[in-house]
């Protein structure tokens, strides 16, 4: 089963707003957050600082957003700022815009009443790994009903750490709707963690981690509420297509957008005027500051013919810090 939320993540329809990057339950071994977003009060809206209320809205419209996905650190230690940030997203964009929550810690009934009316849809919980098997009869089985009486959709969503079975007799007994199972990764906020805890990389996987998946799948994959998610599946699917809603809103004429969702073009600190005394058609290339960026494939043309004397091919991302993926010089 796949939640509405995970569709539109699937699509690259799901903006990541981090809220809060304190969370004081505990120091989990896992936790993938870096040093740069660790213990900070900083919101972004997917790559992007937020300094303003326009910044999440226009990080939103640049890609077409079609929900918002709250996380941190500990959304419910900033119920002020994420109940402002969940009016602000519906109040902009309507109903229709899916929200969704992480959190680490069940938040009482109050928290859960002030979250749904402030619009958010469906809120996903991940118990202390240290508790699993032992959540029944426990605050945990007591907020998924709460949850669910003060009209939000409650769910688990937990890193693949081990199988566990008690995670289905809750899926089984309708306190929870779902419950998404994340491949266990190692990231540069956990690496040295995850090995002190003995935990390996899969041989040729840039994150996964060796030997989690296929117990998990072995015991609770046949479950038509639980999905598992794998690290492939993110970086193929989810964050590619991410990027090509927002390369299809970002393009100019002139870009060409690759499959991966990254924008090329080409650069040039020839004088502008040249492309003017080439007559070269205005939406072909734009002027900046200290070069001008230009269609790559007619840079290429212009060079060869010896209109130009040197330039470079130029592959980003379309986010709003615009990271450069490669730059293929051309003499």
């Amino acid at each position: 089963m796949i939640s509405k939320g995970c569709e539109q993540c699937a699509k690259g329809g799901k903006m990541v707003l981090f809220v809060y990057g304190y969370c004081d339950q505990r120091d989990c071994f896992y936790c993938p957050l870096g040093e740069n977003r660790k213990n900070v009060t900083d919101v972004y809206a997917n790559e992007r600082l937020v300094e303003s209320d326009e910044d999440v809205l226009e990080e939103a419209r640049r890609m077409d957003a079609l929900g918002t996905s709250i996380t941190g650190g500990e959304p419910q230690e900033a119920m002020g700022k994420t109940c402002r940030y969940l009016r602000l997203l519906k109040e902009e964009f309507g109903e229709d815009h899916h929200t969704h929550l992480y959190t680490g810690i069940t938040g009482g009934r109050e928290n859960m009443r002030r979250l749904s009316e402030a619009g958010l849809d469906e809120i996903r919980f991940h118990p202390p790994v240290e508790q699993w098997g032992d959540l029944h009869g426990t605050e945990w089985e007591d907020i998924l009903h709460v949850a669910r009486e003060e009209g939000l959709t409650p769910a688990f969503e937990i890193p693949g750490i081990r199988a566990e079975e008690e995670f289905l007799e809750f899926l089984d007994e309708g306190a929870a709707e779902f419950c998404n199972v994340n491949e266990f990764e190692m990231s540069d906020g956990n690496y040295r963690r995850m090995q002190e805890q003995g935990f390996e990389l899969q041989e040729g996987h840039m994150s996964a981690v060796d030997g989690s998946k296929e117990a998990i799948l072995e015991v609770m994959g046949d479950h038509p509420k639980v999905y598992f998610c794998t690290s492939v599946f993110k970086d193929a699917a989810q964050h590619r297509n991410r990027l090509k809603r927002m390369a299809r809103n970002l393009r100019r004429p002139f870009d060409e957008v690759t499959d991966d969702g990254t924008l090329v073009y080409g650069k040039t600190y020839a004088d502008p005027e040249r492309f003017e005394r080439l007559e070269v058609p205005e939406e072909f290339y734009t002027v900046k500051s200290d070069h001008v960026e230009v269609a790559w494939w007619l840079l290429e043309e212009m060079i060869e013919e010896g209109d130009l004397d040197d330039g470079e091919v130029v592959e980003q991302y379309p986010t709003y810090d615009g990271t450069v993926v490669e730059r293929t010089p051309l003499a």
